[in-house]
């Protein structure tokens, strides 16, 4: 057990084990104790002080309470029931489907070897049909010139070249103006519209909504409470926003709110000149409807800029290209395939057969029919990019069916990020 040093006095770390990280806990526990508070409950027979006794709490077991303080905890415990929020809509960006497999887990079924064959040769005979190449366009804008000069090289210098090159696409696609309201899903700590906010012309005013369903620690909301613009948080999963509703609630809070929104995973939207009229757009709720051409209604989406990444995570319930996929003959199960699949593109792969560097290897367990296939890592990495283009090819046919000029593009080089592919749409009207 490794020994801490404080005040002179040698202090013994928690004697709780982190399997994950291969370590003993390093918070120093009381004196007389094993544990520290957040792990003394690791013992059934653990007490504090030989009278305090730990419990996990009941409605989040990852921390612990003190059980004759567990009332008082569970009322202001953060894992708490809380009143939902008025834009809160149960599954209203999850379309209701008949299809019996919708309920499987992408992570859970099973893949045999004749399967992933089989779904290979369909990959890529559908993909000789997809367009050619996709286009270049990386672009840097001029606002974060000076900040990538200071950042060196990392990580810090990789998300600003990406968040560079999203501003430099908005720009070019005419959608970084003021007076607009910015949505930014999956916001995180805020630092696209962030950027967004520094990158339009001074003092002129624009209004910003970050979306996330988790509370993000060290947000840079804070250094515009005293800017040119306002900046509102919702903390909610988009699977259940009404963003419609949401924004009609921003447009009271906010009376000066005129034309448009756009956001990180990017959507700009437009505001209708009758209030009870929104749209607005997470890619599913807006655009859902079979009988309407969002692009030439009055209150139509603007534009979106959406940064592709992480297809392993879809589902095929809230995937907006079914119709793409059965036209092809894809259904429920091809579909968790090629999500899985696809991580192939992005995976690294470690050494493989050929000698080829990676970043952390896929082993057996993973992909047990890898070594049957006899796929060399530059056949797997091109598999896993055929995927991906496959699945953003539906998000691209349903944006064009509802009335959009919608394109992928490269936007940043693949030794900033492998997921390195840009959605872009204007309507119709604009783009022509």
């Amino acid at each position: 057990m490794a020994a801490e040093v404080e005040c002179g006095k040698a202090r013994l770390r928690c004697a709780f084990f982190v399997s994950h990280k291969h370590r003993l806990c390093k918070m120093i526990p009381s004196a007389g104790c094993r544990y520290c508070g957040e792990h003394a409950a690791c013992e059934p027979d653990t007490t504090v002080g030989q009278q305090r006794k730990r419990i996990p709490c009941p409605l989040d077991p990852k921390h612990s309470v003190y059980a004759d303080a567990l009332q008082k905890h569970l009322k202001k415990c953060n894992s708490r029931e809380r009143p939902l929020p008025v834009y809160y809509m149960k599954n209203i960006n999850t379309e209701e489907s008949d299809d019996e497999e919708d309920s499987d887990n992408n992570d859970t079924l099973p893949l045999h070897t004749e399967e992933v064959a089989g779904l290979i040769a369909k990959i890529e005979r559908f993909s000789e049909d997809l367009a050619g190449e996709i286009p270049h366009c990386i672009l840097l804008h001029e606002s974060l010139r000076e900040p990538l000069k200071q950042a060196g090289s990392g990580p810090a210098w990789k998300h600003l070249q990406q968040q560079a090159s999203i501003l430099g696409n908005l720009e070019h696609l005419a959608l970084l103006r003021p007076g607009h309201c910015f949505v930014e899903f999956g916001a995180g700590r805020g630092h696209l519209a962030h950027w967004v906010q520094r990158a339009l012309p001074a003092n002129k005013r624009a209004h910003f909504l970050l979306i996330d369903r988790s509370t993000a620690r060290f947000k840079v909301d804070g250094k515009h409470k005293q800017g040119a613009g306002e900046f509102e948080r919702l903390k909610i999963d988009i699977q259940h926003l009404d963003l419609n509703f949401a924004l009609r609630c921003l447009a009271e809070q906010l009376p000066n709110l005129t034309n448009h929104v756009q956001s990180d995973s990017g959507i700009e939207v437009p505001r209708a000149e009758d209030q009870d009229t929104w749209t607005a757009g997470v890619g599913s709720q807006v655009l859902r409807s079979e009988s309407q051409d969002w692009s030439r209604k009055g209150s139509s989406v603007a534009g979106l800029v959406i940064a592709l990444c992480c297809h392993h995570r879809c589902r095929w319930r809230d995937y907006v290209g079914k119709e793409f996929f059965r036209a092809r003959g894809l259904g429920c199960k091809d579909f968790s395939r090629l999500c899985r699949l696809s991580s192939w593109a992005t995976c690294g792969w470690g050494r493989g057969r050929n000698g080829t560097e990676g970043h952390d290897p896929v082993g057996e367990t993973t992909c047990p029919f890898e070594s049957q296939l006899d796929l060399d890592v530059n056949t797997r990495v091109a598999l896993g990019q055929q995927c991906k283009r496959m699945l953003d090819a539906g998000r691209v046919d349903f944006l064009r069916k509802r009335g959009f000029e919608a394109t992928l593009k490269v936007y940043t080089d693949p030794t900033v990020s492998l997921e390195n592919i840009l959605l872009t749409a204007l309507p119709r009207k604009v783009y022509c």
